[in-house]
């Protein structure tokens, strides 16, 4: 896949390159910034210095990630002004309650936690069965719920549908890779992508029905089959780090067996 991290360049090459990642020209940067093209082309080459005002207004437009804020800040000379605090400190016990209370709420379905790199950070009780029968190597600190997602001594050897599941699941985390600069998640990409599965046609593409409204995850769990869909949230309007990369994946039962599995279990 190629490396997409942003390394610790100067401010000039930091925006050039957050704006050709997000396919922005200059011209339609400046207008969105509202300042001239000229001013954007000194910028990335150097010949002007930007305010921290001006930094703030390009990071916004360009959708930069609160991290890489901070270090378009600290490359043009400025403090970093978001901070990045760890999900225990004490500060963040509103943070906490939130989350206790969205992964208790959906209860008895399954709900996780995850950061910038789909690291878990919290889970409720129902989502114990995505650790069953998994080797213990793999549920060591940080646990990846991703890698858990495909490993095939994990779910990727229940999943019924694996090859559709493992398509859209690469496609989404190279995606992210590519928009938020985060090395970890290019790495993460290519071991999941060269995990191999004996037996398993990863080239069946998947035809949508006249009924089909969602690809499920349908995953084998003793003589049943559990089919699930998913939603992911995030928290509006963070102007810290670490809640900024904090993202809740719900998941919900396709259909009336399934729901009715998890609630005899609940």
């Amino acid at each position: 896949m190629g490396a997409v991290a942003v390394h610790e360049d100067s401010f000039g090459e930091l925006l050039r390159s957050w704006r050709q990642r997000r396919r922005v020209s200059q011209l339609d940067l400046a207008i969105e910034a509202d300042v001239s093209a000229r001013h954007v082309s000194f910028l990335e080459t150097g010949r002007a210095r930007p305010s921290r005002e001006m930094v703030m207004r390009l990071a916004e437009e360009l959708e930069v990630p609160l991290r890489h804020r901070n270090r378009l800040l600290v490359a043009a000379g400025f403090a970093p002004v978001y901070p990045e605090r760890e999900v225990r400190a004490p500060e963040m016990g509103v943070i906490r309650q939130a989350l206790d209370k969205i992964l208790a709420g959906h209860e008895p379905y399954p709900a996780v936690v995850v950061d910038a790199t789909w690291n878990l950070v919290a889970a409720n009780a129902a989502a114990a069965m995505f650790m069953e029968g998994v080797p213990e190597e793999l549920l060591r600190e940080p646990v990846n719920v991703m890698r858990l997602s495909l490993h095939p001594q994990a779910m990727g050897g229940r999943l019924l549908n694996l090859a559709e599941v493992r398509a859209h699941l690469l496609h989404q985390l190279r995606r992210q890779a590519e928009m938020s600069g985060n090395g970890q998640l290019a790495e993460l990409h290519d071991e999941l992508a060269s995990y191999t599965y004996p037996g398993v046609d990863l080239n069946v593409a998947h035809v949508p029905g006249p009924a089909d409204i969602l690809i499920p995850l349908r995953i084998a769990a003793g003589d049943r089959v559990l089919s699930m869909f998913t939603t992911i949230a995030t928290f509006g309007t963070p102007v810290d780090v670490t809640v900024s990369e904090l993202a809740i994946e719900t998941f919900w039962p396709s259909d009336e067996e399934t729901a009715a599995a998890f609630r005899k279990h609940g």
